[in-house]
């Protein structure tokens, strides 16, 4: 349920940068970013990706370090669905053609952009020792218990949350694979029971597309089942 007006017009370098902080999942610095793709983030580009609030960009080190905010991830995801900048060539068309297949493939295997690209400890560490410029890993630290279980409340107001973030206005639908992208955290078996404790209240309203044929792979992967259909959309607020 994303159009391309939802994903605004960006220079090729522009995207590949956002490209690659997707893929590396984590904060990159200048040094790193030239070793990676070649080229840095500076300038008119970083300008540009901070004021639309898609980077968030470190600049108290000697060298500038990047990290994707919640709405750089967004887009990132959705790049695919707006046409690529004619000023890129086929290098960029060739780009595209990766990232929509990148996401028809995770929507099929029901695996978010954030997890599939999740750094583990040790790739982190090993591109942390490997670049000099990088920020110095944290001291070890005594092992921790595990996070405690979300409770149904807390996943009910992390949806309540997420819609505000994506609704233009209360009582707007919103389609749950926009949901599911800013959850991609919670527990999919929660979200899922959450979702249809909230069919309840007085205030939520969750609905089957009627027009099927407009769903994407991308929609139906993210649909709750409710009785016996799927359905695609949320809606909080007066009807």
């Amino acid at each position: 349920m994303t159009s391309p007006a939802d994903v605004p017009h960006l220079t090729p370098n522009q995207i590949n940068a956002l490209v690659v902080l997707m893929v590396e999942a984590r904060r990159v610095t200048n040094v790193e970013l030239k070793e990676l793709a070649g080229f840095t983030l500076t300038g008119k580009d970083n300008t540009k990706l901070v004021d639309l609030g898609l980077v968030d960009t470190d600049k108290s080190r000697r060298t500038f370090a990047h990290e994707l905010t919640d709405e750089g991830w967004r887009v990132a995801r959705q790049l695919h669905t707006s046409p690529p900048p004619k000023q890129g060539g086929s290098t960029t068309r060739s780009l595209f053609v990766v990232l929509s297949n990148l996401h028809r493939s995770l929507d099929r295997l029901r695996v978010s952009h954030g997890d599939f690209f999740k750094q583990t400890g040790a790739t982190a560490l090993a591109a942390g020792e490997s670049r000099p410029d990088a920020p110095a890993p944290a001291t070890a630290a005594a092992p921790t218990a595990a996070a405690a279980p979300v409770s149904a409340a807390e996943v009910e107001a992390l949806v309540r949350s997420a819609y505000r973030d994506l609704a233009t206005a209360p009582g707007a639908w919103v389609g749950l694979a926009d949901v599911r992208d800013r959850l991609a955290d919670t527990d999919r078996a929660a979200l899922d029971a959450a979702l249809r404790a909230m069919v309840g209240r007085e205030d939520v309203r969750i609905i089957p597309v009627a027009n099927t044929k407009s769903l994407t792979a991308r929609d139906r992967a993210a649909a709750v089942r409710i009785g016996n259909e799927d359905n695609h959309a949320l809606a909080i607020g007066p009807a």
